[in-house]
């Protein structure tokens, strides 16, 4: 017979550890860099921009198209890879925690 309360406790410590798991992701960061390292960004969990440097030879008014360009191509990189992390941090925590059912991936509710 299945067991409803039990299944609704397990979600609601999911919902908990997930929550918990959201609020810690400000420590998260990732690094992203364009222009073979000439640009870097470096973006949190929560999708912010912590830090953007750039290589004093881009700092020529005549490349200003160029660092524009090389500027969103590090930030794009740095976010794709924090999404990752952020994935692998919600699957750990909420391994084990809810039934495998197939077609369910419970772990992209919550993120």
């Amino acid at each position: 017979m299945f067991d409803m309360m039990g299944m609704m406790n397990k979600v609601k410590e999911a919902q908990a550890k997930m929550k918990e798991v959201q609020d810690n992701l400000v420590h998260v960061q990732a690094e992203g860099e364009a222009g073979a390292g000439m640009v870097r960004a470096v973006v949190n969990g929560k999708r912010q921009v912590l830090r953007l440097e750039v290589d004093e030879s881009l700092l020529n008014p005549a490349d200003r198209e160029m660092l524009q360009d090389l500027s969103v191509a590090a930030v794009n990189h740095a976010l794709a890879a924090v999404e990752v992390k952020i994935k692998e941090e919600m699957k750990q925590a909420t391994q084990g925690m809810l039934p495998n059912i197939p077609g369910m991936n419970f772990s992209d509710m919550f993120g």
